[in-house]
């Protein structure tokens, strides 16, 4: 087993506009998130290499802290473009699985990327679903091409009509910590709530009121 985790990321501006804050805050909230869940995936022995496909050039630092590959996206057309841009890279080095995590979902443990992986066969998807049930926060593919990712049409069932398609075992993953993220104001609220990494949490309010 050879595994990956493809987190694809926004610029910045273009990141998060529902939770209506100014630039300074959302810049420095996209980057708190995203280095918690590189941070988090880094501490699994399980996880071979983390890919961040991006054009956003202030997370080159998280990036070589953690080594992770960087893979340009100069258009950002897509989610699903992003993911397929990173699928070269791990087609041509002979990744075996891939797990497609946002930056929005910083709230879950290494573990629970263990979880999904025990559970993982050859020739199957793992959907885990927003807690809304409304968007995909983690997707494991094995092989990383069994099928098309579909985001940007919202709920997590058309990542399941895709993998019909391609007649592989499909499995839903109820995860709590993973299925959190941090897509609205209400979310925001509710995570923080929630306290599940209290010192990050603490960390989010300081962005956000300050």
């Amino acid at each position: 087993m050879k595994t990956s985790v493809i987190i694809p990321v926004k610029t910045f501006q273009k990141s998060k506009t529902r939770l209506h804050l100014s630039e300074e805050k959302t810049n420095s909230l996209c980057r708190l998130l995203l280095e918690e869940v590189i941070k988090t995936i880094h501490d699994s022995k399980l996880i071979d290499k983390t890919i961040v496909v991006t054009n956003e050039e202030q997370v080159t630092d998280i990036i070589e802290k953690y080594d992770c590959q960087k893979i340009q996206d100069e258009h950002e057309t897509s989610v699903n473009d992003a993911v397929k841009l990173a699928e070269k890279y791990l087609i041509d080095n002979e990744f075996t699985h891939s797990i497609v995590l946002p930056l929005d979902v910083p709230f879950f443990d290494s573990e629970d990327l263990e979880k999904l992986l025990k559970f993982s066969v050859d020739n199957s998807v793992i959907v885990v679903p927003s807690r809304h049930f409304d968007g995909t926060n983690a997707l494991l593919r094995s092989p990383i091409n069994s099928m098309t990712p579909r985001y940007d049409e919202g709920s997590y069932s058309f990542q399941i009509e895709s993998a019909q398609k391609n007649d592989v075992k499909i499995s839903i993953g109820l995860i709590y910590r993973l299925m959190l993220d941090i897509d609205n104001s209400e979310d925001l609220e509710f995570v923080i709530k929630q306290n599940i990494k209290p010192e990050f949490c603490k960390k989010i309010r300081e962005i956000i009121e300050k």
